[in-house]
């Protein structure tokens, strides 16, 4: 492995954003470490897939292990894996409840903990997550109590490890995407849900993949919440 290649986590990485994550370091030359409940071995032997609950700390160490093992060191964690349950706050089940705190937050627990423990070995890292838009603008019609109570929680977090680790040469940001074209959305959803932002239109997992390479590179920056989301979070 040369030198200029980083060790990259990616969580929810099976499909959507996540893959798309995986793709756009993959295309930069970077060993990838890609998670998911259900996720298949790829042919590229610079990736490693650990199939698992992320909310488990098992699978957490497992994945962390597998970037050492495989690898030699962890340099980046891109905490993607996250669920979202959109229900009026009154309908909630205790069910909906634990499995967002589960993805959402213990899967970010686990990890970063265990990732950070790395990273400090090397006195460098980055630790980034992807949050969403909704945290800071909600949307009449899209109920989100517990993605705003979970996201939001990773969007303080940021701030909090970005302080916290900046004199280790460890840095934390967040990508808050609006509502992206994924598997997520199905096609006859996209005009509607388009006229959300005040662009007009849905985002491209592209446009998530491209603001997550910004931030890796952008060793000056710590602490930033890069929102991704067509103007959402300024205003209607």
């Amino acid at each position: 492995m040369s030198n200029t290649q980083k060790v990259v986590i990616v969580t929810g990485a099976s499909q959507g954003i996540g893959a798309e994550i995986v793709k756009a370091f993959r295309a930069q030359g970077h060993a990838v470490v890609a998670t998911a409940r259900s996720i298949q071995q790829a042919d590229d032997p610079n990736i490693i897939a650990v199939a698992g609950d992320i909310g488990e700390r098992a699978t957490a160490r497992r994945v962390v292990d597998a970037a050492i093992e495989n690898f030699g060191r962890v340099d980046t964690l891109i905490n993607n894996a996250g669920i979202f349950i959109a229900k009026p706050f009154t309908q909630y089940t205790l069910e909906d409840y634990a499995a967002m705190l589960n993805v959402n937050l213990n899967g970010f627990f686990h990890i970063t903990q265990l990732a950070i423990e790395q990273m400090e070995k090397n006195h460098s890292g980055h630790v980034l997550n992807i949050t969403t838009s909704l945290v800071d603008h909600a949307v009449n019609g899209v109920p989100s109590v517990l993605a705003s109570l979970t996201k939001g929680g990773l969007n303080a977090a940021t701030k909090s490890l970005a302080i916290e680790y900046a004199k280790a040469g460890i840095r934390a940001n967040a990508v808050s995407p609006g509502i992206i074209k994924s598997p997520m959305h199905a096609p006859e959803t996209h005009e509607a849900l388009g006229k959300l932002h005040p662009m007009g239109h849905m985002g491209e997992m592209s446009d998530i993949a491209g603001a997550v390479l910004y931030l890796d590179n952008a060793p000056f920056v710590t602490g930033e919440i890069l929102h991704v989301d067509g103007g959402q979070s300024a205003g209607h």
